[in-house]
């Protein structure tokens, strides 16, 4: 009973698997008939063909796939200027045409010459109608560089990317002789004048006029006659690109033919004179160039040169080597040589002194208080010689009360300095800044005149324009000379005296206004204007 019983319980059991056992069975005999999955069972299959480098493949990938990963797949590299059509992030559903344009870039340097510029100057100097070459052109190089676009061979941009100008063009510059409306006037000794970079010559009567140096390249920083009115010492600015500022030549005025000489000297700002009394000897102060305003660091120092009508260097030495120079000593200190050459007097922004010429030592005359320019120059009063080398005129910074600091003090007088006793005796108060007092060489006994510029509006003397002034010696009897009352002042500058004259005779002034040369006597306060094309820069006449 007992077997029975559990044979019952089983046949239960197998009944009720027997539904599960059954359904396993067909799944597998389902399965074991389909044999393996085919391929278009893992999902929709496509075909993409790819068009690179002129030639055509043909790709099936699955559906889905990004033109990226068909490109990868094809072992397709891809320049960072390849353009790809669609984009390769495109998901791609259905069969396509895949183009991939093959950019490169390059670039292409070319010169190409810049034309130079010609520009006529008029000059009253030259004889009406005749032209004389002051320049001559030179064209500039410009560097161009282009960027070539290259699409599968095919050159479809051409652009330029960047340009540079190797050298710039100089003009050319011809001069052409005008009519001077002016009459000629006799003058005795001689004048030079700078015009357009340029230096001339009138000896006996202003009509006369000569060229000394046509290079067109004088800057006027140095333009000196020498005593005898022998030699002219100037200065020629640098070309660009060049590491100096400019260089100092000398040239014998009478020489046939001229014969400029180079003096080996470079970047002189402040001074350079002949040394007076001396064989053809010269005298000069040097700067070191610089980036920054105003463009040269000051050395203060003091070097002579001489040299022989050959231009052959016989002797350089070293008075004062270079230094600080006092407050704002980095704008530079200037000089002035005594009459009979015996002494030279500095002057820089904080003082005024003699240079002791054997063991080159500065003697201070008098401390000047500096003037705050709140710019990049500073101011350097100028300087002027009685004819017997025993007084100084100069002008003097004074203080004005109510002023947070002396140095901003917009009062300057005119003052002269006596050499013997160190007295400073005020003479113009209130001068301006720009005076440049000039002493007249002597005349019977010792009589002699001091020209000075007045400012128009003294307390503003850094811009005003100035009237020219003469007054006795010791300032006596000052009167305005020049330009006449209700004309335009003159713009500060170093009045010139005369220095050949008949005995007894007051010399004749020369002087720049408005652009032109000018000759004014201080017995009748008459003017003549010499010329009138407007480009007189500098005039000496001894």
């Amino acid at each position: 009973m007992k077997n029975m019983a559990i044979q019952s319980h089983k046949s239960i059991k197998m009944h009720r698997d027997l539904p599960r056992v059954s359904l396993l069975l067909l799944i597998i005999i389902l399965l074991s008939s389909c044999g393996p999955l085919a391929p278009e069972a893992t999902g929709n299959m496509i075909t993409v063909q790819i068009e690179v480098d002129g030639a055509s493949k043909a790709v099936t990938i699955s559906s889905g796939a990004t033109v990226q990963s068909v490109l990868e797949q094809s072992g397709i590299t891809i320049g960072n200027l390849d353009r790809i059509t669609p984009p390769s992030q495109t998901v791609l559903t259905k069969p396509i045409l895949v183009t991939i344009t093959r950019v490169t870039e390059s670039f292409e340097i070319k010169e190409q010459i810049i034309p130079f510029q010609r520009q006529t100057v008029c000059n009253e100097s030259l004889p009406e109608g005749q032209t004389l070459l002051i320049q001559p052109g030179i064209n500039g190089i410009q560097q161009i560089t282009y960027r070539v676009i290259e699409e599968d061979g095919i050159e479809t941009s051409n652009s330029i990317f960047k340009s540079v100008n190797l050298s710039e063009p100089l003009p050319e510059i011809i001069m052409v002789g005008v009519q001077t409306p002016f009459t000629a006037i006799p003058i005795s000794g001689t004048i030079v004048y700078l015009t357009a970079g340029n230096a001339w010559i009138m000896e006996g009567t202003t009509g006369e006029r000569k060229p000394l140096i046509t290079t067109g390249d004088l800057d006027g920083r140095v333009f000196s006659l020498s005593p005898d009115g022998e030699w002219l010492l100037y200065t020629r600015g640098a070309d660009e690109g060049d590491d100096y500022i400019n260089a100092l030549w000398a040239l014998e005025v009478h020489r046939d033919p001229l014969k400029p000489i180079y003096m080996r000297v470079d970047n002189v700002i402040h001074f350079a004179d002949w040394v007076p009394g001396s064989s053809i000897k010269a005298s000069y102060s040097t700067v070191e160039p610089r980036e920054i305003a105003p463009g040269w660091q000051a050395n203060n120092d003091l070097q002579t040169i001489t040299i022989n009508p050959n231009g052959i260097v016989l002797a350089q030495r070293e008075i004062i080597e270079a230094n600080s120079g006092g407050i704002y000593g980095w704008w530079g200190t200037n000089f002035s040589w005594s009459n009979d050459g015996e002494y030279l007097a500095f002057t820089r922004p904080d003082s005024i002194g003699i240079i002791d010429l054997e063991n080159g030592e500065f003697i201070d005359l008098i401390d000047l208080i500096p003037l705050q320019t709140r710019s990049d120059w500073a101011w350097v009063p100028g300087l002027g010689w009685s004819p017997d080398s025993a007084v100084l005129y100069t002008v003097n910074h004074v203080a004005m009360s109510g002023l947070s600091t002396n140095e901003i003090s917009p009062l300057f007088d005119l003052t002269a300095i006596t050499l013997d006793d160190n007295l400073e005796i005020p003479l113009a108060p209130q001068s301006g800044m720009f005076a440049y007092p000039v002493p007249s060489p002597k005349l019977d006994g010792n009589r002699f005149f001091i020209a000075y510029l007045q400012a128009i509006f003294p307390e503003q003397s850094e811009t005003s324009r100035y009237r020219l002034m003469l007054m006795d010696r010791d300032g006596s009897n000052r009167q305005s000379i020049f330009p006449p009352e209700g004309a335009p002042g003159l713009e500060p500058q170093s009045i010139v005296w005369s220095k050949s004259f008949q005995e007894g005779i007051v010399p004749w002034l020369a002087l720049i206004y408005q652009g032109n040369l000018w000759l004014i006597d201080p017995t009748t306060n008459q003017a003549k204007q010499i010329t009138g094309d407007g480009s007189i820069g500098r005039i000496d006449w001894r």
